[in-house]
């Protein structure tokens, strides 16, 4: 044989396939068709961005003819791999002349990447292929039956297919170990170094004979910024296994209830006080153990906490001196000697101080006691928050209050609603001159302020709502005005009302209106006037200050209203790893620095950790607690770095954002703890990066499972939502100012909650408008739409007959349907909860997390991200593209949210048996085994006939609250928990 008589096809990895699947993914693999001769790769389980790199050899008997010939070169969806399908789903196709091979040695042969092609017209099929092709006379490897083996094993293997299969699975895995650590490799470095969007990409020679992964190409072309696929393990949802309080091989009583950390060792000295001291007060206590030393208070009541971390004492003795001010003898000292420190192990009662004789420099008693107590203990205990931590030594006294780990609680927030009726004994003196007066009512409630329209007679019939918190200080001003001219308005009249006056109502009943006077706003001529209005704050809504999508409390105002709580949520907050530095070194030079903190948000309950200074794998290791009124909620968890460390609270400093996770409480399992390393993935001007990983530890508690079975037949949101529902944009305009209202009060903290903190955790800005956004929810619409297009394809393949026993089967059930109408329901239904307990194996194990893949991030354009980034209006360009820039991204937001409501509705009935909320699929898993039994024993025509009824009573006889199916269906979880 010649040198040139085989034909390689090396199949490197594909890139943004279409799914098929009907859960937003594909099994993709390969099929290569040369002179009649069919050849394909190994199914990639569920990855729109698949890797093979495997070697696909034909023989080549004529090489001078391979010009005149054509590769085609198919790309299947694999449905086998699907739980009870067959077959395979084209998913696209491309065909390559013989005479773009390589004729050089395949060392030196270029990848190539293709578009994929459709098969016809209505064929629906999108993203690249990458391959290299050349000559060779190397033996290759196919696959069969999904498994690849050398060309000249398959003969041998034909024969006996059941020996050494065992063998051959190991080195498989074998040889992929290398591959998949080259492929983290290159995420890393496409991650840490973006493409600039003035560099073309270029085709990059593979001098292996695997090739290297298609990560290592720009696929989005010219100013395409990526950074590793969602698939990759970077981004990726990694389980871990601390050594947490119920997994540590000795349980002590801390165990029981801070289960969910890891125990910290510390060694507290609490300094409460001196007496009997020769210098009177100006004094100071220090406590010092080995390097470290930390100094009270100036006075002699100090009552001040000490931590030192036990993995950090490098001494014998604790001491405490007591000092005179500004000078460095002390008046007297007491040595404590560890061995003898007792431990103490919460809920054990405090250890009471003692007053202790202070000794001399020369070791004799002094004149003067110190009261203190000296403990071994762990993070459980009640001192830990309050205290001065070891590490924490070099930060500045101004910082120390900033570091503290704190629980904060939202204020309580109503719903103001002012109804306007009308005006009487209105005195315009400026009217006259033909010019009809332009009146109107404005409310002003702090910084805010609403009106009415403008109406020559003052009729007016409107409702302003505003956000109020309690405690209720301020006083509603409202005031009728004359619109002049333009941008001048006349006041007619005014009256002032204390907010914490106006009456309180629970349900829809109306309030009582009233007639106000209106007072003169200056020396007047004239009658002043009154308005008619109504005032109220309804307790009856829940007021929402996060996004709809992901809130964590859906109770009303009125605590009268609020049931029981279903559960408990326990959080261990371990940690975090490799979290990218923010800050430059003091002195100005190369690393960086972090001083992180975490902030987790449910409910009305804010938790904020202590903040481990200087570090970039900081551990934590607490632990908290919610009571949860329903599941179907979210808790946020947010990192940030404190700016605040070395006192530069002021000057407008903010902390900076690392990242934040997301947890739907419906997708945990009850009495199951989840130990995970969650990516924190953050959206810069350059693309998509991770920050670093996050470390939690969940438990969600069930007290009664029956309740919580029972919330999902219930209305999501309080009954006032539906009774008298508020519109989308009063809804978004009233989130608005309840975020302004909570970043207020959390601000007047001590420590304070910054306001970036506030906004980031509650997703201010969120609906403004996104290119990349706007893609993701239109791709979660098609991924929903692709199951009835599935379908459709299953539906004409059984009528095209080409599979005749499945066409034979198909028209035998028709038949028997049609003979047999009241076997359909029962037999759907029965179809329907077999296929939930049969994905019941598949469901998935983990909580949800950020997809960068589904967020249509990791292929985005440098001109989206700068539209993204860009500021509101924009600062690109002249007045008029300003203004239509701006009317564009307005009317933009809207649309994305309309796309991204019927994704979720869409998203919803495919997690019916996904098993993503698995009370949810019990419930419709036995709620089909019901219908199937009832609509096998009641006839069908009494079920229409019942059914038509129902359905077309008067409206005197419906209820205007939704129905329990309803509800039961706005409760599903939906894959926006996963969007970036």
């Amino acid at each position: 044989m010649s040198d040139r008589d085989k034909l390689v096809v090396e199949v490197i990895g594909a890139h943004n396939l279409m799914p098929k699947d009907g859960e937003g993914s594909s099994s993709a693999y390969v099929e290569v068709e040369f002179e009649n001769k069919k050849l394909r790769t190994g199914s990639k389980q569920k990855d729109l961005n698949p890797v093979w790199n495997e070697r696909l050899v034909f023989d080549l008997p004529d090489p001078a003819g391979l010009p005149y010939r054509s590769i085609d070169v198919s790309v299947f969806n694999d449905r086998k791999s699907a739980a009870g399908a067959g077959g395979r789903n084209f998913l696209g196709r491309v065909r390559i002349s013989g005479s773009t091979v390589a004729s050089g040695k395949d060392d030196f042969c270029a990848v190539q990447m293709y578009s994929l092609e459709k098969r016809s017209l209505f064929s629906h099929v999108r993203g690249e292929i990458t391959l290299k092709i050349y000559l060779s006379t190397e033996e290759g490897r196919v696959v069969v039956d999904g498994e690849s083996k050398p060309q000249k094993q398959l003969k041998k293997q034909k024969q006996k297919p059941n020996q050494n299969q065992q063998q051959q699975s190991q080195n498989s895995k074998k040889q992929q170990k290398p591959q998949e650590q080259q492929q983290k490799q290159v995420q890393r470095t496409v991650q840490q170094d973006p493409i600039p969007s003035d560099v073309k990409p270029v085709v990059i020679t593979a001098a292996s004979s695997g090739g290297p992964p298609p990560e290592m190409y720009p696929h989005g072309g010219f100013g395409f910024v990526g950074s590793g696929g969602a698939g990759g393990a970077d981004f990726a949802l990694k389980e871990t296994k601390p050594l947490i309080g119920g997994s540590a091989p000795i349980r002590d009583k801390m165990s029981s209830t801070y289960d969910l950390v890891e125990q910290m060792q510390y060694l507290y000295v609490r300094v409460v006080k001196a007496r009997d001291l020769p210098m009177g007060d100006s004094v100071q206590a220090e406590v010092k153990l080995g390097n470290y030393r930390g100094i009270t208070k100036r006075g002699v009541e100090w009552d001040q906490v000490f931590a030192f971390s036990k993995d950090t004492i490098q001494s014998s003795t604790v001491e405490v001196f007591v000092r005179e001010r500004d000078k460095d003898d002390f008046i007297g000292r007491v040595a404590f000697d560890l061995g003898e420190v007792p431990r103490r192990v919460p809920p054990d009662s405090t250890l009471a101080p003692q007053w202790y004789r202070m000794e001399d420099k020369k070791g004799e008693k002094a004149k003067g006691e110190v009261m203190a107590s000296v403990w071994f203990g762990t993070q459980a205990d009640e001192a830990f928050s309050e205290a001065w931590h070891s590490k924490a030594a070099g930060v500045q006294p101004d910082g120390l209050g900033s570091i503290k780990s704190k629980v904060y609680l939202s204020p309580k927030l109503w719903y103001l609603r002012i109804t306007v009726f009308e005006a009487q004994d209105i005195v315009v003196p400026s009217a006259g001159g033909g010019r009809y007066p332009e009146l109107f009512v404005k409310a002003q409630l702090g910084g805010q302020a609403l009106r009415t329209r403008g109406l020559s007679a003052p009729l007016w019939n409107e409702d302003l709502m505003f956000v109020v918190s309690e405690p209720f200080d301020d006083y509603l001003s409202v005031t009728i005005e004359d619109r002049v001219a333009p941008g001048r308005d006349d006041v007619l009249g005014r009256v002032a009302l204390p907010i914490a006056a106006i009456e309180r109502r629970m349900d829809d009943k109306p309030v009582v209106s009233r007639w106000f006077g209106l007072g003169e706003p200056k020396a007047a001529r004239f009658g002043t006037g009154r308005v008619h209005l109504r005032l109220c704050l309804d307790g009856g809504y829940h007021v929402l200050d996060e996004s709809t999508a992901y809130s964590s409390d859906v109770r009303p105002t009125e605590k009268k209203l609020w049931r029981p709580h279903v559960g408990v949520l326990e959080m261990g907050i371990l940690g975090a790893t490799n979290l990218m530095p923010t800050k430059l070194l003091k002195d100005g030079k190369g690393g960086g620095t972090a001083d992180p903190y975490c902030v987790a948000k449910y409910g009305n309950k804010w938790v904020r950790t202590r903040t481990v200074v200087n570090s970039a794998s900081p551990r934590w290791n607490e632990q908290y607690t919610w009571e949860v009124a329903d599941p179907c909620t979210v808790i946020t968890i947010g990192v940030f770095d404190n700016c605040r460390v070395d006192g530069g609270g002021g000057g407008g400093a903010r902390d900076a954002r690392i990242g934040k996770v997301r947890i739907r409480l419906s997708t945990l399992e009850s009495d199951k703890v989840y130990t995970h390393a969650y990516p924190l993935l953050v959206l810069h001007p350059s693309g998509v990066k991770k920050m670093g990983e996050l470390h939690l530890a969940v438990r969600f508690t069930c007290t009664s499972v029956a309740s919580v079975l029972q919330l999902y037949g219930r209305p999501l949101l309080p009954k006032m939502h539906y009774v008298e529902p508020l519109t989308v944009r009063l809804v978004e305009m009233l989130r608005y100012q309840a975020t302004n209202a909570v970043a207020a009060r959390l601000g007047r903290a001590e420590p304070p909650l910054g306001r970036e903190v506030v906004e980031y955790m509650l997703d201010h800005g969120a609906h403004a408008w996104s290119m990349r956004r706007s893609k993701a929810n239109f791709f979660r619409l098609v991924s929903v739409l692709s199951g009835i297009l599935a379908f459709g394809r299953w539906v004409e393949s059984v009528r095209s007959w080409h599979r005749p026993i499945r066409s034979v089967v198909a028209v035998s059930a028709f038949l028997l349907f049609d003979l047999c109408p009241e076997l359909i329901l029962p037999s759907v239904f029965l179809a329907t909860a077999m296929v939930g307990l049969w994905r019941y194996r598949g469901r998935p194990r983990y909580p949800p997390h950020m997809d960068t893949r589904l967020s249509y991030a990791e292929s985005v354009y440098v001109d989206e991200l700068d539209e993204e980034f860009d500021t509101f209006p924009t600062s690109r360009g002249p007045e008029v593209v300003r203004m239509r820039y701006d009317r564009l991204r307005s009317v933009a937001g809207r649309i994305q949210t309309v796309v991204g409501d019927l994704a979720t509705q869409g998203e919803r009935m495919q997690a019916l048996l996904s098993w993503r909320d698995p009370r949810a699929t019990f419930l419709f898993v036995v709620f089909c085994f019901v219908l199937a039994a009832g609509f096998y024993t009641v006839p069908m025509r009494v079920v229409v006939g019942v059914w038509g009824v129902y359905a077309m009573r008067p409206p005197r006889f419906r209820n205007r609250m939704p129905s329990p199916m309803l509800s039961f269906f706005r409760r599903l979880p939906t894959r926006a928990d996963s969007l970036l």
